[in-house]
């Protein structure tokens, strides 16, 4: 007959045991929180020629390469920023251009590894117009149909993260930032103003109705101007005017993801 006090020994061995696969079995989940609070995911989105690329360039403090900027990139391109106490972003640039890789990229940030935050890029009507298939050479589009496709390609964007937005437990940021504001700097108030909920313009519908799907405490909405380059030949903003507003936005990043 085994003693008691061999079998105390046995029991808490098996307890001990126990406790030690409990816990290596958590490991892998707790690494991933940590890291995914010290290094949040963030979609980059948008359509073709707003200045995804180097926006997201200029936040992770990578330079920007002059060559092939009348180009958008075929693939999901990604950014890492690190600064010295072990925080940053882990940036996942979608596609703009329309195209089966675009919207690989979109269920992949959307469903399959849902992202912490949403930089949803936009130009108030001044991006770059691109050929189409993403070849080379110049190419036309009014201030109109820029703001036309800009809508459509929100429509897309916005049905994806309303379906994430249902599925978590947690609350997720989107924070609209309405890019090259050096080209209509004495407007930069109406065009956040165009792009803010309950604004009544056609973006702002949208908005209201994502809000509506997603429920009100699941997402939380910011819009804010933003210009990557600033002092260039067609710029009527200086560079330390975009500076501030690059700041601003890292600011409202950082504070979304609990990092201040």
């Amino acid at each position: 007959m085994q003693s008691p006090l061999r079998h105390g020994r046995a029991a808490l061995g098996t307890t001990i045991a126990g406790g030690a696969l409990a816990a290596l079995s958590q490991a892998p989940e707790r690494a991933s929180r940590l890291l995914r609070h010290r290094y949040p995911t963030v979609a980059v989105t948008g359509m073709t020629g707003v200045g995804k690329t180097r926006l997201a360039d200029r936040l992770s403090r990578r330079a920007s390469a002059e060559s092939g900027q009348d180009v958008g990139s075929a693939v999901m391109e990604r950014r890492t920023r690190r600064d010295a106490r072990m925080r940053g972003y882990r940036f996942r640039v979608v596609p703009g251009e329309n195209a089966a890789t675009r919207l690989g990229a979109l269920d992949e940030v959307f469903h399959d590894e849902p992202v912490d935050g949403v930089l949803h890029v936009v130009a108030n009507g001044y991006a770059t117009p691109r050929r189409a298939g993403g070849t080379t050479g110049t190419a036309t589009a009014t201030r109109e149909e820029q703001l036309a496709a800009e809508l459509e390609d929100w429509s897309i964007t916005a049905h994806r993260i309303a379906s994430m937005a249902v599925r978590r437990d947690r609350p997720t940021w989107l924070i609209v930032a309405v890019t090259k504001a050096d080209l209509f700097a004495d407007d930069v108030e109406a065009a956040v103003d165009y792009y803010s909920p309950g604004s009544g313009s056609p973006f702002g519908d949208k908005l209201d109705e994502l809000r509506a799907l997603a429920g009100g405490a699941r997402l939380s909405i910011d819009v804010l101007p933003v210009c990557a380059q600033g002092s260039g030949k067609k710029s009527s903003m200086p560079e330390k005017a975009c500076t501030d507003l690059l700041g601003r936005l890292e600011l409202r990043m950082a504070q979304l993801s609990g990092h201040v």
